[in-house]
């Protein structure tokens, strides 16, 4: 989790304050790892110790019930942990398609062989005439080499149609400079603050151009490096600061200017297309037209689709803090098997009591398996409970915060679901109900040799 974050979040070398603030989120793991160590510590303890002493005839009534108070805690800390865990996982899958969705279109349009393909007007027209697309923009995409005054980087270039701002919202993020690709027919570039920041690009600079080299196509031999690249000039318009991933290296110019770069004339390496609503029964509905009209060479991918490898990353460490934290509840399993072993043996008397009186082995066996479910139950309430109350916290009120001031955002991201309640709440249950088995099997076989009138 301080990875995602410092990936996320970090934008500048990084502070002891930073990390003090990034440990902040895996308190509540190691609290509860804590306990859960020092109640499988202490019950076995206690067990054996009074086991072999055969002492049980002067244990304190109320001991049991302490006994049983801290294995409720404990099972009450597992799953409030699980669940305030996943909610981060939540959040950072959350805050991972917003700041993608900056810069990302609702639906791409690519071809499945090769790099670019011809749009027609034909069929540009057809999907424009899909009820719910508000707009379409061609794109040309590519790599290419940047040079300003003596410094030099490879960046990613992206040319626009002028109609790019209906695709999504960049001005928010501008950073400095002017919004617009193109002025008084003078064409502009807008790039990420981290090209900025290493190549050390001044917005008021208007001598020093912006110079792309791109390999030309076609040419195998090469007498002369320079004659195997063509090469563009443009101005820096404005500086774009989105997130890391995109700052680093991308760069948003006209799409006369990239077609001329790299001879893409009347080719284009994608479609973006754009939703009057942005549901997601809309974008579903209009991605269903799209295949049906560009064909199966083509592939059309909406936001998840185009951050597949990231979400696919989220959903792999989110099952993996799953299964650890189930370990651990199921080790904390083992306070509920000697907590019940403790009061089997504790409770011998009273057993033979039940017997005496008629209460079959079935019965007895029940009246322990109800003691485990009434622990399993409580501490799961409790754990739900306290994670909910301390999530609902978090994700409105926002008291922990992140400690960078260029941070994307300035809290930990977190966001509460139902259905990690409800996974939360059967793995807990069927673990700690799964504890109490032994222990109420080994209730019926008690043998009693007491005198019960004594």
């Amino acid at each position: 989790l301080i990875f995602i974050a410092e990936f996320y979040f970090l934008e500048f070398a990084e502070t002891s304050e930073t990390w003090q603030n990034l440990k902040l989120l895996l308190s509540t793991l190691y609290i509860s790892a804590d306990l859960q160590a020092l109640g499988i510590f202490i019950l076995p303890c206690v067990f054996a110790y009074f086991f072999f002493k055969n002492a049980f005839q002067d244990l304190k009534p109320n001991l049991i019930n302490i006994l049983s108070g801290i294995t409720i805690l404990l099972v009450a800390v597992g799953a409030m942990s699980l669940v305030i865990v996943l909610s981060v996982f939540n959040g950072l899958e959350d805050l991972t398609r917003n700041l993608h969705a900056n810069y990302n279109p609702e639906l791409k349009i690519t071809i499945k062989e090769g790099k670019s393909f011809t749009l027609d007007s034909l069929t540009r027209q057809k999907i424009q005439a899909i009820p719910e697309v508000l707009a379409s923009t061609r794109v040309i995409e590519d790599n290419a080499l940047l040079r300003y005054d003596e410094s030099q980087m490879a960046v990613k270039l992206k040319g626009v149609e002028s109609n790019f701002g209906k695709q999504y919202d960049l001005k928010q993020h501008l950073r400095e400079g002017n919004y617009e690709l193109q002025k008084d027919k003078i064409n502009y570039a807008l790039l990420g603050w981290g090209v900025q920041s290493q190549l050390s690009v001044s917005l008021v600079d208007e001598i020093t151009p912006l110079t792309f080299w791109y390999p030309k196509k076609g040419k195998k031999i090469i007498t002369n490096p320079l004659k195997a690249f063509d090469t563009g000039s443009i101005m820096a318009g404005g500086i774009l600061a989105i997130d890391q991933q995109f700052d680093k290296n991308n760069i948003i110019v006209p799409i006369d200017f990239a077609e001329e770069l790299m001879r893409y004339y009347g080719k284009i390496t994608s479609l973006e297309v754009k939703s009057k609503t942005a549901q997601k029964a809309d974008i579903q509905a209009i991605k269903l037209q799209l295949e049906d009209i560009m064909g199966e060479g083509f592939l059309v991918q909406n936001s998840d689709d185009q951050q597949a490898i990231m979400l696919r990353a989220f959903k792999i460490e989110r099952l993996f803090t799953f299964v650890v934290f189930i370990l651990i509840l199921g080790l904390a399993s083992f306070n509920i098997f000697f907590t019940l072993a403790i009061l089997v043996v504790e409770k011998k008397h009273h057993i033979a009591i039940l017997k005496a009186m008629g209460a079959s082995k079935h019965t007895i066996q029940n009246i322990f398996l109800i003691e485990g479910a009434l622990i399993a139950f409580w501490g799961t309430v409790i754990g739900l409970f306290s994670g909910f109350v301390l999530g609902f916290i978090q994700q409105t009120y926002e008291p922990i915060s992140i400690g960078v001031n260029s941070a994307v955002q300035t809290a930990y991201p977190l966001r509460l679901a139902g259905q990690d309640f409800i996974w939360v709440a059967i793995a807990v249950i069927l673990i700690t109900l799964s504890a109490s088995i032994i222990p109420a099997l080994n209730a019926k076989k008690v043998l009693i040799r007491e005198n019960i009138t004594k």
